[in-house]
């Protein structure tokens, strides 16, 4: 059997075993295991002395990934972010945000879900991940929604919805993975992310003001907040946007010149800053325990899912079936546009029964040299590409619009992991409560990936500016 055969059987048992509800890591380290066993066993050939060779040499080959991939330093800055995101709720710094944007905000329609859309765009600014913004307002939001009579369906899906904005607002865990895989420059990606996340925010807002004022009793809107109590409110939400101008000015360096260090780095100060401010607010040692043991469950889960698809990774390699997929796209009689509309289509069909992190980590090996060939190749110039942009640049714009697509799938049934936290947090929800819930921003998401694509110059202006 040739090597791509074989690399379609085991993907076809990769997509049952995450079907019938194994764990994307576990079941791609298990496909990536025995596809390697097959694929060696067949050069070696199929006799049964032979069978134990082959076993010996795949399992050396998938031994090797979790220390080689996951030790790679650009992988370090996902830690420092999340312990960001963790410190700053437990030191009050999230609820401050929060009644912050309320006192400014919340007299529009569906005011406390516009402000926690805000709170929780400027706490992905410092977090990275959303499975813990989602938790994090999930508990703050939620109760004082529900206090003044917001629909508990609507106000959950508000936050399981705002929380996939971490997706792409820098520093994002998942745009970092992105850059990794393709190997791409992740500090122009994080900049990419910035004006397509903002965007995406404004989005939701501008549903959510539509249907608070065609559905009077789903969101009333907060009033009585005179200037002085807006003005009180302000110093509290400072640190959160003081450790965003420390970790942009570090890795960007806006005056000019060279940056003042790496994401990691910048992670790593973030960090520290918000440490500070965190006992300065009086933060105790068991909040600080709790914040470092969240911060490790997360980071052990993303890294975990990691090296188990890269095992299947490597398997594809050997299989030669990304070079497959590629010859066989760019065959296609449709034009490149089409055929990148169907490959996102793909995404959303495939997030109702993967994660977002392992769903981008299984499919980039094959879907991404797919794409740059269809634009004409790595290092493409702009005027004879078939999407008007370098090889480079369609790499950042491919990468926003996948990550885009994955926040899609975070709020998608059956799998839709942020859902599954909010109700997970709230005992007064059900799973389905929240899915019916997020159904509206379904509708967001659409309109913002369909202007993404039309419009790439809201991707690529600032890392255009980076060059």
């Amino acid at each position: 059997m040739e090597p791509i055969e074989i690399g379609l059987w085991v993907t076809g048992f990769l997509l049952v075993l995450v079907v019938v509800g194994m764990r994307v890591a576990f079941a791609a380290g298990l496909a990536g295991l025995v596809g390697l066993v097959w694929i060696f066993w067949a050069k070696f050939g199929y006799s049964p002395d032979k069978f134990g060779k082959a076993l010996t040499v795949s399992v050396k080959i998938a031994g090797q990934v979790p220390h080689s991939k996951v030790s790679s330093q650009a992988l370090s800055l996902i830690p420092t972010f999340i312990l960001i995101g963790y410190l700053a709720y437990y030191a009050g710094l999230t609820r401050a945000l929060f009644e912050a944007a309320k006192r400014w905000i919340a007299w529009l329609p569906g005011g406390l879900a516009v402000s926690t859309v805000f709170a929780t765009a400027g706490f992905a600014a410092v977090s990275g991940a959303s499975v813990a913004t989602s938790a994090v307002f999930a508990r703050i939001a939620i109760p004082e929604m529900l206090a003044i009579g917001y629909n508990k369906r609507f106000a959950a899906g508000v936050v399981a919805a705002a929380g996939t904005l971490a997706s792409l607002i820098p520093p994002s865990a998942i745009l970092v993975i992105y850059a990794i895989i393709v190997e791409q420059d992740v500090g122009k990606l994080l900049l990419a992310g910035f004006i397509p996340g903002a965007f995406s925010a404004v989005v939701y807002v501008l549903l959510i003001v539509g249907i608070a004022m065609v559905f009077k009793n789903v969101g009333p809107p907060v009033t009585g907040f005179t200037w002085r109590q807006r003005f009180e409110a302000l110093p509290g939400a400072l640190p959160i946007v003081f450790v965003v101008v420390i970790i942009i000015c570090f890795v960007y360096n806006p005056f000019g010149g060279d940056a003042w260090g790496t994401p990691t780095e910048g992670g790593a100060l973030g960090a520290f800053v918000v440490f500070c401010m965190a006992l300065w607010r009086g933060m105790r040692w068991g909040e600080f325990k709790s914040a470092l043991l969240e911060t490790a469950k997360l980071t052990v889960m993303i890294f975990t899912i990691i090296w188990g698809v890269l095992i299947y990774v490597r398997f594809l390699g050997f299989a030669d079936l990304p070079g497959a997929f590629s010859d066989w796209i760019t065959s296609l009689e449709m034009s490149p546009m089409v055929i990148l509309i169907c490959i996102l289509l793909a995404y959303a069909v495939l997030g109702m029964f993967m994660d977002a992190i392992g769903m981008l980590l299984l499919t980039l090996p094959v879907v991404y040299p797919a794409v740059m060939a269809l634009n004409g190749g790595e290092s493409v110039a702009a005027a004879d590409s078939a999407f008007g942009m370098s090889g480079p640049m369609c790499a950042i714009w491919f990468g926003i619009l996948v990550v885009k697509m994955a926040e899609f799938c975070l709020i998608t049934p059956p799998i839709g992991l942020n859902c599954f936290v909010v109700a997970g947090v709230r005992d007064d929800l059900s799973v389905q409560d929240v899915f019916r819930g997020v159904m509206p921003f379904f509708i967001a998401d659409g309109v913002t990936i369909a202007l993404l694509v039309a419009f790439p110059a809201i991707v690529l202006y600032l890392p255009s500016l980076a060059q």
